[in-house]
């Protein structure tokens, strides 16, 4: 089990955390109040600069916009596509380039992975043999273990997929990717709870459960402010069974900066010293 004994300097605590992720387990990101794709990016970098075979689902923005922010982070994700590293669904562009073929796909072509947005309740089949076939061959290649990201999961609720295809398809890819492929998961969702979206709100509890850590960030309750950009509260759960060893839990604030992310204990910011 993860110890948070392991972090004697706090600045370091991402890539400290992102170390200690075991293979054949899942990450479940969560923003609240504010924008959490940051930990996307940092988990996408330091997959990267692992070695290890990526697939990466964005669904939020362009390939362009995430090769700038690699950049910053020392990887260059045009490099690794073209290796074979990494494996990415740019879904903006997909999903229009379908809306103007209506929805068709000649005899001869694979299915779009984003086939589910020409029927409302179709499943999530085609983006999960998206999944598959991109990171079956891991084994195969100089690549480590395979990892799938996906930024963020809450868009697929967005576009009409009901919650139980959502959790259909995770299923299907922890099956996959962590306990055949001993691979990782990392995923981002939005905490709505305030806002009452009982759809969504099932998917985190849903994913809570099942996933080996969780990393939720959130906005300061008082406002803004200039030293101190949000609050990371990190879960580590329990592998035992037994009801007396408990969750772990660890709270820290954070600041981010143009190329990193500086994380301190509760109190201790040059704001409120």
């Amino acid at each position: 089990m993860l110890s948070f004994e392991m972090f004697p300097e706090l600045n370091n605590i991402l890539t400290q955390l992102l170390k200690h992720v075991k293979q054949g387990k899942a990450v479940l990101l969560c923003d609240k109040l504010t924008d959490g794709t940051f930990l996307v990016h940092h988990f996408l970098s330091f997959y990267l600069k692992g070695g290890c075979k990526v697939c990466f689902l964005g669904l939020v923005q362009s390939f362009n916009h995430y090769n700038l922010v690699a950049q910053k982070l020392g990887v260059h994700l045009s490099a690794a596509r073209e290796k074979g590293q990494l494996v990415f669904l740019e879904g903006l562009r997909s999903s229009l380039d379908l809306i103007l073929n209506n929805g068709q796909e000649s005899a001869s072509q694979i299915p779009s992975p984003l086939q589910f947005l020409s029927s409302p309740n179709a499943s999530l089949q085609c983006l999960y043999d998206f999944v598959r076939v991109s990171l079956q061959e891991t084994s195969e290649t100089t690549w480590r273990f395979p990892v799938l990201i996906i930024d963020d999961l809450s868009v697929l609720l967005s576009l009409g997929v009901s919650p139980v295809n959502i959790m259909n398809f995770l299923h299907y890819c922890r099956a996959t990717v962590c306990s055949k492929f001993m691979g990782n998961i990392v995923t981002l969702v939005h905490n709505t709870e305030d806002l009452e979206d009982e759809e969504n709100n099932f998917v985190v509890k849903s994913l809570s459960h099942q996933c080996h850590m969780i990393l939720q960030v959130e906005g300061l309750t008082t406002g803004y402010c200039k030293d101190i950009h949000g609050q990371l509260t990190v879960t580590c759960r329990s592998p035992s069974p037994v009801k007396s060893e408990k969750n772990v839990n660890k709270i820290f604030q954070y600041k981010i900066q143009d190329k990193n992310v500086t994380f301190f204990a509760r109190g201790t910011s040059s704001a409120v010293l």
